[in-house]
């Protein structure tokens, strides 16, 4: 089980940018450790991760676009069509 950071990791870690786009992924720069609600954790080595932030991604924590189509059912139901 993953070990949280005391002060002394706190302060010699470098701080890693998130990117939150409303109705997209959130962007990460990497490489990562994301810890799931179970405590598996899951790691990524990429330059920038996609995480999953609709709940839809058959990869799920890392983004697959699903949420383009949970866009387009969104946008086609609020234009009264």
């Amino acid at each position: 089980m993953p070990t949280t950071p005391g002060p002394a990791d706190e302060a010699a870690a470098p701080r890693r940018r998130v990117l939150a786009d409303r109705g997209g992924p959130i962007l990460v720069e990497g490489p990562v450790e994301v810890v799931l609600p179970d405590g598996t954790s899951v790691t990524s080595d990429r330059f920038m991760v996609a995480l999953c932030a609709c709940g839809a991604s058959g990869r799920y924590p890392f983004c697959d676009t699903s949420h383009r189509r949970c866009r387009k059912s969104r946008d086609r139901r609020g234009t009264g069509s």
